[in-house]
Formats: C-alpha cells, sequence, structure tokens
C-alpha cells in the first residue's frame, strides 16, 4: 500500500487537461475561469505555438459562419420549398460566440477587436435559371425572419456590379446571375482569437499553456483520468491525473477518443479531407473586392468545398482567398501522420467505414476528380467567379486538415456526418469534439454543450454567471425580435461592428 501511495503522491494533479491549443481549447478553458474560477487546468500542445492547424486564419475560410451566405444551409426539399432551419440554428449560434468576444473584450482579456473581426459583406451568388430560381426562393425564405433582416437581393447586373465588381466584370451579359447580400457579415481570424484567449489565460492562476507536449495515452482510473505526456523538445515523458478531460485536437481528437476507450466512442470512425486555396496579396486586386462571396457546390461535393472568393484580415493585412479545392490525404492532421487513417480503424467501426464507402459513391468521385485536377483546370474554377483574373497574381496554399466525422448508424451501418460532434463519455470525465464547419463559428455554443456534459451538477448553478458572459443565454434570440435587435447592437458596439439594420415591431 505504502508503494501505491507514493506513486499517486509524486503524480501532478489537475481539474481539468486539455488537448489542443485551438479555438474550442481557448473557448472551453477561458468560459470555465469566467464560471469557476477556482478550476486548476493544463492545455496541452503538441506544436510549438498555438492555433496552427484548424484555428490557423490560413486554414479556413474564417467567414464567421452565420449562415448569411453558405447554400448549404438552406437546401431545397423535393416539393421545391426551401428550409432555413439549419441556417437559423447556425446563425443564433454564432451570436453566442459574439456576445463573449464582447464580454471578454470589455474586461480587457482580449485586446482590440480590429485585431481578430472586420466587417465584410456576406454575398450569395449564382447563375443559371434553375440556380436563380434557387436564390429567389431562399432570400423570400431568409429575409421573412428577422435574424436575417437586412438581407438584399437582385438580378441586376449593375447592382450586382457595385456589390462584386472583381465578379461581374468581364462576365457575359447573356449570363442569367443573381446575388444575396448582407452588410452584416464579418470576417474572423480565429487564429487571433485563440491566440488572445490564451495569452490572458496564461497570466491566471491556476492555468498552465504547454507547447511542443504531444498526450500519447489517456488511461480511466478510479480519481479521473492518467494522461501521459511526451515533452517533444526534451523527450522525457510525465503523467497527469486529471478529474476530467477535454480532447479539442481538431484532427487528432479521434485518435485520443479511441485510446480513452469509452463506450461512447466507439464505431466512430473519420474520414480526412484536404484543402487548398488559391492566395492573392496583389494590393491593386484586393482593393477592388471587399465581400465574402458563395456559389454552390459541385455534386458530391462536401459543405467545406463551397467555393468562395474571400477577403481576409490576418495580421492587419487584407488579401483574398480562393477556393477550396479538395483533396484526399491520410493525415489527420495538416502536421500529422500519413498512417493516420489507417491507424483509426479498428474492429468497432470498420462496420461504419465501409458502409459509409458504399453510400457516398458521389464524393469519392468528386474528391478523386478533384486530385488529378491541372492547375489549368483549378485556375478555370477561379475565373468562374473572377472572369479577369491573373494566374500570376495568386499563389497556391495548403489549407487545414478536416476530418468529417462516421458516425455507427443502426439503419445503414454508417453516416458521414458533416458539421460538429461532441461525444461524452456518461459519467461526464471525458468530452471530445469531432468534425469540422462550422466549427470555429459556433465554438461558444459547443463549449456550452460540453460544459453541460462535463459539469452536469455544477452547470446549472453557473446560469448567473453565463449570463453575464453571454446576455441571451437562456432565451432564443430566434424567436423574440427585439432581443436579438439588443443583442446584436451591443455586440456590435463592443466589436466596432456595423450594427443590424431596425426589425419592424422589434
Amino acid at each position: 500500500m505504502g508503494v501505491i501511495l507514493k506513486e499517486v503522491m509524486s503524480e501532478q494533479r489537475t481539474d481539468l487537461v486539455l488537448v489542443g491549443a485551438g479555438i474550442m481549447s481557448a473557448t472551453l478553458a477561458a468560459m470555465m475561469k469566467e464560471v469557476a474560477p477556482e478550476t486548476t487546468l493544463e492545455i496541452l500542445e503538441m506544436l510549438p505555438e498555438a492555433a496552427e492547424e484548424s484555428s490557423n486564419a490560413w486554414n479556413n475560410a474564417g467567414t464567421g459562419h452565420a449562415a448569411l451566405c453558405e447554400l448549404n444551409y438552406t437546401p431545397e426539399g423535393p416539393d421545391g420549398r426551401i428550409t432555413i432551419d439549419r441556417a437559423l440554428k447556425v446563425n443564433t449560434q454564432f451570436d453566442l460566440s459574439r456576445q463573449f468576444w464582447a464580454h471578454m473584450v470589455r474586461k480587457g482579456a482580449m485586446g482590440a477587436p480590429e485585431s481578430f473581426i472586420h466587417d465584410v459583406p456576406h454575398i450569395s451568388f449564382v447563375w443559371g435559371d434553375d440556380n436563380v430560381a434557387f436564390l429567389r426562393k431562399r432570400y423570400e425564405a431568409m429575409s421573412a425572419h428577422h435574424c436575417f433582416a437586412g438581407m438584399e437581393y437582385s438580378e441586376d447586373p449593375a447592382v450586382l456590379e457595385q456589390w462584386m465588381p472583381l465578379i461581374m466584370e468581364g462576365r457575359d451579359r447573356n449570363q442569367r446571375v443573381a446575388g444575396t447580400r448582407m452588410l452584416t457579415g464579418t470576417d474572423v481570424d480565429y487564429g487571433a482569437v485563440t491566440r488572445g484567449l490564451l495569452q490572458h489565460l496564461s497570466a491566471q492562476p491556476g492555468v498552465a499553456v504547454q507547447y511542443s507536449h504531444q498526450v500519447t495515452d489517456l488511461k480511466r482510473r478510479w480519481d479521473g483520468w492518467l494522461v501521459t505526456v511526451k515533452n517533444l523538445q526534451s523527450g522525457k515523458t510525465r503523467e497527469i491525473v486529471a478529474k476530467t478531460v477535454f480532447l479539442g485536437a481538431g484532427g487528432g481528437a479521434l485518435t485520443l477518443l479511441q485510446k480513452s476507450g469509452i463506450e461512447e466512442g466507439k464505431g466512430f470512425g473519420g474520414f480526412p479531407v484536404s484543402g487548398i486555396f488559391l492566395r492573392c496579396d496583389d494590393q491593386a486586386v484586393v482593393d477592388r473586392h471587399l465581400a465574402k462571396v458563395y456559389g454552390k457546390a459541385s455534386v458530391g461535393a462536401p459543405p467545406m468545398s463551397v467555393p468562395h472568393l474571400d477577403t481576409r484580415y490576418v495580421d492587419g493585412k487584407r488579401s483574398l482567398l480562393f477556393g477550396p479545392y479538395a483533396g484526399f490525404s491520410t493525415k489527420f492532421l495538416k502536421y500529422g501522420s500519413l498512417a493516420d487513417l489507417f491507424a483509426s480503424v479498428k474492429t468497432d467501426n470498420i462496420g461504419p467505414l465501409l458502409a459509409v464507402g458504399r453510400d457516398n459513391f458521389d464524393l469519392t468521385k468528386y474528391l478523386i476528380g478533384q486530385v488529378l485536377e491541372s492547375k489549368d483546370a483549378k485556375y478555370a474554377a477561379l475565373r468562374d467567379y473572377f472572369p479577369e483574373a491573373n494566374p500570376d497574381d495568386w499563389q497556391f496554399i495548403v489549407a487545414g486538415q478536416r476530418v468529417q466525422v462516421i458516425m455507427p448508424d443502426k439503419k445503414s451501418g454508417g453516416k458521414l456526418q458533416f458539421g460538429t460532434e461532441v461525444v461524452s463519455a456518461a459519467d461526464g470525465s471525458l468530452a471530445a469534439v469531432l468534425g469540422a464547419s462550422p466549427g470555429a463559428s459556433v465554438a461558444v455554443a459547443v463549449m456550452l454543450d460540453v460544459m453541460g456534459r462535463l459539469y452536469k451538477s455544477e452547470f446549472s448553478g453557473w446560469a448567473g454567471t453565463l449570463k453575464e458572459l453571454i446576455p441571451s443565454y437562456g432565451q432564443s434570440i430566434a424567436d423574440d425580435a427585439a432581443l436579438c435587435q439588443a443583442v446584436r447592437n451591443d455586440t456590435a458596439e463592443a466589436l466596432h461592428l456595423a450594427k443590424q439594420p431596425a426589425v419592424v415591431g422589434a
């Protein structure tokens, strides 16, 4: 007994271990220190710096996914009706992130909002009779709801040229086109958000942020989780006993979820999709486009592959991004291993993996086509959106890896889940975030879900503090136009953004 006691006494202990120094872990850690300041926590990041994977500004589109322009959030049913439920959910979840950021900015915990968020109009653009008809119906459905107040629609080339000159110049005037615009759209640098939160956290008592530290194993035991960590610089290994573990390691979360052995993670797998963007830093070109312009995805394309021409603000400089061009890599992380996919195949997820392969032939065909596509073909896709684009002004950059979730499904055997998925242990000791878009944009909403799962007995007692962090907490701005108006104007003031147009009756 004495030997065992000595071993336990020599181990490091903490309340909460968070794996990955990206937007998810930074958000959860910051929220926990607000609602329960006494919580001790340690953030462990494999790379030398924070936010170098999916949260890095060049590894995502930075849309501030508010479902204002992403057409895949508003599907058209067999009866021709447009469903906006998904768009409304994402739209209002992004508001939770804005409210939390506004709180942190006001308390001096994140620096100037211009360091991470800017006004950039969100535009949907289509061509062809069928697509124009779809966009008009989408506009009618969305603009009728107060959450999308201020949405504009036009089929007039002269109006569209004012909205997005690069996209309209040189275009065939006989081509039927249409667009919607929301002036209250934003561009968000999630890397900057993450770094700001982590800088604030590093100065808080009971917080440790470790870089070049890789979690190599997780074992459940009577007093929590035994987390084995390797210092990649020194080569030394240590063990931490944590009451609670959060896996926010992007594509690396699946591997760690499998190592944990929790029953709730059985059957889950991952399908990695890589991405490539075209980037333009030529100021003469960049200055003529201030918008995020989203089109329709190709048949079989995953949601993350919806083509878009985006204004980006990164490190104080404005650039343009076009893409993404989807590809396939067996890595689960941009800086991961080619063996990641193969190592993730287990006896419990072979069935779901095979079922997804069987049922997603269009996706497989699309990815093969994208991998084989030539540079000329990629430039041709750019010219669909920017007819007079000069390839010499653009360079290819490799974006982040996205691991789409493969879930067990009783009916089909397995299904490919696009979006963000939380998997947690029944006893509330461990949670993992899997998946991709809308991801970073709805990090606060996802972390509220995680906190409710990990801290079931304490969560209701935090309602008052959560209301201070997120003024609309416990209410629905989707159901209350006046609340929506008030919340959005308040966050716009704090974040130095355009205010939402007034809603009649609000």
